[in-house]
């Protein structure tokens, strides 16, 4: 047995564009947008058509703003005019609870936090998946 990894198996990169890719023909039921145009056209059965990256590698490298909630709460304006350093807000998550990770303001993950090298960072443990996504999308 070998350590080496299948030359044949998608990169993430690639298995990522995929999902996309998929869960964006669902959405649109079909409907594909020619990108060289810019017209929407109907391809008829998407199940046979082939999934390039080269639909989603126009957007790669479009910055998007990427943070981490770790909570929320609704306080009156009085309450924040209060506020002086050392005040505790609290909070609607509880310790120990998976932190929201959230794009452009979208969920698209939980983790928890660690701390590597002094600095704060964030573990994925559970991805919201690409049909998902586009649900919660849907949903706005």
């Amino acid at each position: 047995m070998t350590n080496e990894q299948d030359t044949n198996a998608p990169s993430p990169e690639e298995a990522m564009a995929d999902d996309w890719a998929q869960a964006l023909q669902e959405q649109s039921g079909g409907m594909n947008q020619d990108f060289a145009s810019g017209a929407p056209h109907f391809d008829g059965d998407m199940a046979n058509q082939p999934v390039g990256n080269n639909d989603i590698s126009m957007v790669l490298d479009i910055p998007v703003q990427l943070s981490v909630e770790l909570g929320r709460t609704k306080v009156p304006i009085k309450y924040i005019l209060q506020l002086a350093q050392g005040s505790i807000v609290e909070l609607d998550a509880l310790a120990g609870e998976p932190m929201d990770v959230l794009v452009n303001g979208y969920l698209i993950a939980q983790g928890e936090v660690v701390v590597v090298n002094e600095k704060f960072g964030i573990r994925l443990t559970d991805i919201v998946t690409p049909s998902e996504r586009l649900r919660r999308l849907s949903r706005h």
